[in-house]
């Protein structure tokens, strides 16, 4: 059962469109249920979801801002159900520079880092969303949540895609983890020399933060 949330305000020119939109998607059994709020008249919930512009608009897990038509919040529903549905808003916050939201969304569910490998191995993820992967990685370095990443990570350094291979071992370097130092070794002899070069790079950066007696392993 898929619900849908909406928060409006007075004088906005797009509200009137997007409830109508959704009141016709309840109608026709897309959303089991909407609540609708006046932007005005709640405050104190406009400042719990850090609301800054409307309609704000939140279907299942995916919060829209903005206008939104029929089609495109159908689009959003489907999504719902589907298993790349996070893929995708993740991809579209990102390559809108919504980079914080991102962050913030799996420091409260770090189980939703699963979807970076995933994007990255996605050839129609766009650039500037695998350059928001990155700087989220960067973010999390040596976290718990980015070294369980460390199999499906170690997965991609098998890809025919230097670019990949090379971003993936960067990133196993950044989970900070021994674990992950089998993996990095593996592309030692890369055919590609930025690969080798990331090779020693990811290998520096799991020796500095680790003891002494691990080190001498790597």
């Amino acid at each position: 059962m898929i619900s849908a949330k909406l928060i409006i305000a007075p004088g906005c020119p797009h509200c009137p469109n997007v409830l109508q939109a959704l009141s016709e998607l309840i109608k026709e059994g897309a959303i089991a249920e909407l609540e609708v709020s006046n932007m005005a008249l709640v405050p104190e919930k406009v400042q719990a979801l850090n609301i800054r512009s409307v309609p704000w608009i939140k279907i299942g897990p995916f919060e829209l801002t903005g206008s939104h038509t029929k089609a495109e919040l159908q689009m959003w529903i489907d999504r719902v159900q589907s298993d790349t549905g996070m893929q995708d808003y993740f991809s579209e916050l990102l390559t809108m520079g919504e980079l914080k939201k991102v962050i913030q969304l799996v420091r409260k569910s770090p189980e939703l880092f699963r979807h970076f490998p995933k994007m990255m191995q996605n050839e129609e993820t766009p650039l500037g969303a695998k350059i928001g992967i990155g700087a989220i990685f960067e973010e999390f370095q040596g976290s718990a949540p980015l070294q369980t990443l460390i199999p499906m990570l170690s997965e991609l350094l098998q890809s025919k895609n230097a670019n990949l291979r090379n971003d993936a071992c960067y990133y196993l370097g950044l989970t900070e983890s021994c674990d992950a130092v089998a993996a990095i070794k593996s592309l030692a002899d890369d055919e590609t020399p930025e690969v080798r070069e990331t090779v020693h790079d990811a290998l520096s950066i799991i020796m500095a933060k680790n003891d002494t007696d691990a080190a001498q392993n790597i």
